[in-house]
């Protein structure tokens, strides 16, 4: 199969010609070297309605039009048509009208283009034409380009950190260079958004905004400094891992709902399975550090250190600051931070099967706004208490108690709920 998804002009040629020759959606797939089902969406997304007769017969889709006997319905002595069912404005006059739909759209191929009855055929019809098709895809792509993939809350959030600061007499370099963990926005991006009026602060609060004239800049802007991974790659936590092969690891990752909407970070015990989650308001740098903060605080240092050795966890840009993560505020070392290949969420993936049972939960696509975290708490719950093979049948929660004991679960609000109690399923967490 092709491993490109979007059609381009000559395959739609292709499959215009195809369907012309009633082609099945199999051996068309054949021909273009694409699944059937691919190209059964191309020819339902582009499809076009027309009302046309057939030969020597205007347009009449009512279903009545062949038995019907009534004429000049209309009384209008300028018709032409002695019976209303040869004319194509009966539907308007007639108490009688009832439309009568081809049963043959309904099922595949969907289109009247290699249909034997086209040319005696009055219902409306439904036609595939490539060129047609690839204008619609051209505009839809180009659309889905352009404006701000940002929603209300995201912006109503950076609204009120960066609108009084600018107020204040500051530079939009300046906020986000000492704001970097909070905004997550590059200086492009938050003059676009003031352009675009989406904050209360105006191009007039910023002083030098208003002498310039637009100009093009070369220089791109990065928000994430990569050189916080050197030393820190997954070459590196192999290597360390080598030298501390009983060193137990911690995956840690991001569960997103809707865009701009809350996250979930997930910390992810590889020895018992065990899991630990916590909303978020936004995806944000500080964020991340506001929940190792909590449980540093929570669970004291010694415990702390026990629990989070080392944590692996990809290239998000919430995990950009690591020695944040990796010090206190004393800068005492409390953990050490790895990072994984780019592109490679394999190398930590036992974090990333077990989303698959919070997503049971939670379907993807599925806001987290409405959950607190104590919704959090009881969901995981759920999940932690359910038996796995890889532990012998044994729940994580208590493999984890058995490791770390039932003060530490107790500090992590850890419950462990009865076998035939577990709920994997979105009620669990209906209000």
């Amino acid at each position: 199969m092709s491993k490109f998804k979007h059609f381009t002009l000559s395959e739609r040629i292709t499959l215009e010609r195809l369907l012309k020759d009633a082609c099945s959606f199999k051996a068309i797939g054949r021909d273009l070297n694409k699944d059937c089902t691919s190209i059964s969406k191309e020819v339902r997304n582009y499809l076009i309605f027309k009302k046309t007769g057939s030969y020597g017969r205007a347009f009449n889709n009512c279903l009545h039009r062949f038995t019907c006997t009534k004429s000049y319905s209309c009384a209008s002595p300028l018709c032409r048509n002695r019976y209303c069912r040869f004319c194509s404005h009966c539907s308007t006059h007639c108490d009688d009208y009832k439309i009568e739909a081809c049963t043959l759209q309904v099922k595949a191929p969907y289109v009247c283009n290699g249909c034997k009855q086209l040319r005696s055929c009055t219902l409306q019809k439904s036609f595939y034409v490539a060129a047609d098709a690839q204008m619609e895809y051209e505009l839809i792509r180009s659309e889905s380009r352009s404006g701000i993939t940002v929603d209300e809350v995201e912006i109503l959030r950076l609204d009120q950190i960066i609108s009084p600061l600018i107020r204040n007499g500051q530079s939009i370099h300046h906020i986000c260079s000492n704001n970097r963990d909070v905004i997550m926005c590059s200086d492009k991006t938050l003059y676009n958004y003031v352009d675009y009026n989406l904050f209360s602060a105006r191009n007039l609060d910023l002083p030098r905004k208003v002498k310039y004239r637009p100009r093009k800049r070369a220089a791109v802007h990065f928000k994430v400094d990569k050189s916080c991974r050197i030393g820190r790659t997954y070459k590196d936590f192999l290597l360390f891992m080598e030298e501390h092969p009983d060193t137990p690891i911690v995956q840690m990752d991001s569960v997103e709902g809707v865009k701009g909407g809350k996250v979930l970070l997930t910390l992810h015990f590889l020895d018992s399975q065990f899991m630990l989650a916590f909303i978020r308001n936004a995806n944000t740098s500080q964020s991340v550090i506001d929940i190792f903060e909590r449980l540093y605080g929570d669970l004291r240092t010694d415990s702390f250190q026990r629990l989070f050795p080392v944590i692996l966890t990809d290239n998000g840009s919430e995990f950009s600051n690591p020695l944040a993560l990796e010090f206190d505020k004393e800068g005492n070392r409390r953990t050490s931070i790895f990072y994984c290949d780019p592109s490679a969420p394999y190398q930590k993936g036992a974090v990333e099967n077990n989303h698959e049972l919070i997503r049971r939960i939670v379907p993807k696509g599925h806001n987290f706004t409405p959950y607190n975290q104590e919704d959090m708490n009881l969901m995981m719950n759920h999940i932690n208490s359910y038996g796995r093979r890889k532990l012998s049948d044994r729940s994580p929660h208590a493999v984890f108690s058995f490791l770390h004991g039932t003060d530490t679960l107790l500090k992590l609000d850890a419950i462990c709920i009865p076998k035939n109690a577990i709920i994997l399923h979105p009620k669990l967490l209906k209000k």
